[in-house]
């Protein structure tokens, strides 16, 4: 599992590159078998500690297989930029990727609470201190999962380069388009009065994925990117 034999020197194998690929994202696939088919679902998720913690309905078949000692894989990806290449066969994309695979276990009761508030926070930096405590009935129809992160069972891959140069060149453009994820302005439900202020919790999310407001300029073939307000 922890070898990566395609392109290798794009594996990283530092446990500090797990986390920073887990700890970059919220979203994950997350795949197990079921009655002998491959059972794939997106999910969020967040990393504790030495572990991924993820939740979903108790009503959930496929979950309480996973938890009662299934194999499961959690994959995350983040999109980096599209590699443009002078040709189609060389054009590709930056990312970084990260698969950890094991057995998952449900969390009792009593430690549900604590483990579905450190996912909310981080996914909302902080929520879990501003609204109430979870009620009886909401732990009950959930189940809290637990993914341990043990050594030989994750991989990390990063792609972060232009497009390789080419035997000869056709004079065309070439390099790197960047992308990235950003938040705009909150939206308020549209019950909420307009008086009701935002949270610290969603400022903080917003910041996370906030950008300067100058954007470096791209020009080529009289393309130019325009500048970007912050959200």
């Amino acid at each position: 599992m922890e070898n990566i034999r395609r392109y290798p020197e794009r594996a990283r194998t530092r446990r500090a590159d797990l986390d920073a690929v887990l700890d970059a994202a919220v979203t994950c696939t997350f795949a197990t078998v079921v009655d002998g088919l491959p059972w794939v679902v997106p999910m969020l998720y967040a990393r504790d500690g030495d572990r991924i913690l993820l939740h979903g309905s108790t009503g959930a078949g496929a979950l309480r297989l996973a938890a009662s000692g299934a194999p499961v894989a959690v994959c995350v990806s983040l999109l980096d930029g599209v590699v443009v290449a002078q040709d189609l066969f060389h054009s590709s994309a930056n990312f970084r990727s990260a698969v950890v695979r094991g057995e998952v276990t449900a969390l009792p009761a009593e430690e549900s609470a604590a483990a579905l508030d450190a996912l909310s926070d981080g996914l909302i930096p902080g929520r879990s201190t501003e609204t109430r405590a979870h009620t009886r009935k909401e732990l009950a129809a959930t189940a809290t999962l637990v993914l341990p992160i043990r050594a030989g069972q994750w991989t990390v891959k990063i792609r972060d380069a232009p497009p390789s140069a080419p035997d000869v060149s056709d004079g065309s453009w070439a390099g790197v388009v960047p992308l990235r994820t950003v938040a705009d302005r909150p939206v308020a439900a549209p019950w909420v009065a307009d008086d009701v202020p935002v949270p610290e919790s969603v400022r903080r999310l917003v910041d996370r994925y906030a950008t300067s407001t100058a954007m470096v300029s791209a020009t080529s073939a009289g393309f130019s990117a325009p500048s970007a307000s912050t959200a």
